[in-house]
């Protein structure tokens, strides 16, 4: 008996560490096709203002594939929740991701991509293409969307049976998804109902502008852990940074306001962190936010302080932007597992 009652305080002491918060992800199920290109023509020539995520119908999805034949390009599983979820996952997580795809090859290798990350993928198949993300690259390193999303649009509350968040934590969504604001609103009711902490991020700040008054009615009705960028708050709340992360702190519980090469401010209720960004050469944009969000909401999985939730997610987004895309390989991944272990263990 002295074993097992040793095991058992061992398991009091060490039960935090151990356990970690199971997190569900939503939103837009897409294949990113990076395109990295000379110059802002090819933006002006499709009106695709520079920065932005611009919705797209099929036809002009073709026209912008098409004219960027001849650019280099790169094929990945995407989306920005699907992103932010295969990094957690990467990072040992565990995750689970509800989307929709269609019944064709790129519905099947964004979910291969994704259950091989190991999510616990929950996708519905649809009759319609699966949805694609032609990320316009410049010389810069800023990335513009032209997304096209075909069977992902196709989400809809009734796909939401309450099972689905049962055993999970943590519900992250993407902005994105306000365009379809009763799937959204089920999903934020589903997880509270459930006793899941909603989690958002606002994915852009021409998203932002159209969706207002239906992004304020979801923040301040549910979400409890809030991720925005400089323009993206200044959207939101028309104000400075510092002004917007006030504002936005008395709707969510904990606030994130990226600020690019400033690095970010977190908030959470009378705390207040300031993160450097990590310094590293930008070679691409692409999945910064949404591995910044991997980072943070894996340290706040396993309990861990707002500022080293901060440095989680600074150093993954200062690793993603090394690259072009938004998807690390598994030799990354193994160099940021091992850095992060020392990050967590720092005083």
């Amino acid at each position: 008996m002295p074993k097992i009652r040793a095991f058992s305080e061992l398991s009091n002491i060490f039960g935090k560490i151990l356990i970690m918060k199971r997190i569900l992800g939503i939103g837009n199920a897409l294949v990113d096709i990076l395109t990295l290109v000379d110059n802002d023509e090819t933006l002006r020539k499709y009106h695709l203002p520079k920065g932005s995520m611009q919705l797209v119908d099929m036809r002009k999805s073709e026209r912008v594939k098409s004219g960027t034949k001849n650019c280099q390009k790169t094929y990945s599983s995407g989306g920005s929740a699907a992103n932010t979820i295969y990094g957690l996952a990467m990072l040992g997580a565990d995750t689970g991701f509800i989307g929709s795809i269609g019944r064709d090859e790129m519905g099947d290798f964004f979910e291969k991509d994704m259950k091989n990350a190991g999510v616990n993928t929950l996708l519905m198949r649809r009759n319609l293409v699966t949805g694609t993300a032609v990320a316009l690259i410049t010389p810069d390193s800023e990335r513009t969307f032209a997304t096209h999303l075909g069977a992902a649009v196709e989400l809809s509350p009734d796909d939401l049976n309450p099972m689905l968040f049962e055993g999970y934590d943590i519900l992250y969504l993407e902005g994105y998804l306000i365009n379809n604001f009763p799937l959204i609103e089920a999903a934020c009711r589903h997880a509270k109902e459930k006793g899941l902490l909603v989690s958002l991020d606002l994915a852009s700040y021409n998203v932002v502008e159209s969706n207002l008054n239906a992004f304020r009615k979801i923040v301040e009705g549910y979400v409890d852990i809030l991720f925005a960028n400089e323009l993206e708050a200044r959207a939101f709340t028309g104000t400075d940074p510092d002004a917007a992360l006030s504002l936005l702190s008395a709707m969510s519980e904990v606030v994130i306001l990226k600020v690019g090469a400033d690095g970010s401010m977190l908030k959470k209720g009378e705390e207040l962190i300031k993160v450097s960004a990590l310094p590293v050469k930008c070679n691409d944009t692409t999945g910064a936010g949404d591995l910044y969000a991997a980072g943070f909401l894996y340290g706040f999985a396993r309990e861990l302080s707002l500022e080293k939730c901060g440095l989680l997610g600074s150093f993954m987004a200062g690793k993603v932007i090394e690259i072009i895309g938004a998807r690390m390989d598994t030799l990354k991944f193994a160099e940021i597992k091992s850095s992060i272990k020392e990050i967590m263990n720092e005083n």
